[in-house]
């Protein structure tokens, strides 16, 4: 990482470990926001465009945090910037603190009779799933005064954001267990491989995995062997793609713009994409049989403190899915 605003690697001066009394008494919040920025950012540059603030004022508010502690927190010299292990155990600290933080005034709501409330979800690209639809509709039919927002992002950044309890909870692919969050598995999905209008194996019958050796790919940003579509990844590998992909987005609507424009093959969901193969702007290809199954979760923060409407369309959520068998949650 770069040498956060050219500063040179310097000595924090020592000073005895605070101790949680005087902590409580005399630390700085702001501090820690900083800190948790400055650590994401990886960089005081970055850091500073995201506070808003000049680069002195976050060296100068990590140099108090760590005066304060009596720890160095960041490793910083040229061309060198990372997280010391007091740092990283401070981190997650403060990413619940400050989460604890934006959410306080939910602690201080008057008790109503009607339910209120913001819900933030986190959702991955173009979550296709009747029961989070139906839930939706029932949801606002019986609390009309809750408001819902819905934020479309990579799966990877959607945990980020329920660890941090910026959003209520999230629907999104999990490339594994988190023993801080809790999850459910909302639905599964199948993947193929399809190719558009362009392509010259486009309305072809009767292909084989070696009529796709050696064909430019494209796909998601999460189709890699260590991360959630790993089933994916397993398949373009069976069929021989040129392991080079020209393009790739965390946005399905993205994947599947760049496989209609002829850039390559590319993965997507089968039953999100039949009405496209249906009018001609796909074509699928093999493997036709087995193709790979991808698990779609709901996760939430058990530490997370809720106003009435996300407690309550989290559980309808939940109860919804318990009611609902596997066989109808299993979209082709």
């Amino acid at each position: 990482m770069e040498n956060p605003g050219g500063m040179q690697a310097r000595t924090v001066r020592p000073v005895p470990p605070a101790d949680a009394e005087r902590l409580a008494r005399e630390l700085d919040w702001n501090l820690l926001r900083s800190f948790v920025v400055l650590a994401e950012a990886g960089s005081v540059t970055r850091a500073a465009e995201r506070l808003g603030l000049q680069q002195p004022s976050v060296s100068g508010a990590l140099k108090r945090l760590e005066e304060s502690l009596g720890k160095r927190l960041i490793d910083r010299r040229p061309g060198h910037f990372a997280l010391t292990e007091a740092g990283r155990l401070l981190y997650d600290e403060a990413v619940d603190i400050n989460g604890a933080i934006l959410r306080i005034g939910t602690a201080l709501r008057e008790v109503e009779e009607a339910v209120r409330g913001h819900v933030r979800i986190a959702i991955a690209s173009h979550v296709a799933c009747p029961l989070l639809d139906d839930t939706l509709g029932a949801f606002h039919r019986r609390h009309p005064g809750a408001t819902v927002s819905i934020g479309v992002s990579a799966s990877r950044l959607a945990v980020d954001e329920v660890l941090a309890r910026r959003v209520s909870f999230a629907i999104c692919l999990l490339r594994e267990h988190n023993p801080k969050l809790e999850t459910r598995r909302m639905f599964r999905e199948f993947f193929g491989l399809f190719c558009g209008p362009a392509h010259p194996l486009f309305g072809r019958k009767g292909l084989t995995l070696a009529d796709l050796a050696g064909q430019p790919s494209v796909s998601f940003v999460t189709d890699q062997i260590t991360d959630a579509l790993r089933p994916v990844t397993l398949m373009r590998a069976a069929a021989g793609l040129d392991e080079r992909v020209v393009g790739n987005s965390a946005h399905l609507e993205e994947v599947k713009r760049m496989i209609v424009a002829g850039l390559g093959i590319g993965p997507l969901p089968i039953h999100v994409v039949r009405e496209d193969v249906e009018h001609g702007r796909l074509w699928r290809l093999p493997p036709y049989d087995d193709p790979p199954a991808i698990d779609v979760h709901l996760v939430w923060n058990p530490r997370a403190r809720m106003n009435r409407a996300e407690s309550y369309l989290l559980q309808a959520l939940k109860e919804r899915i318990e009611a609902t068998p596997m066989a109808e949650r299993t979209y082709w």
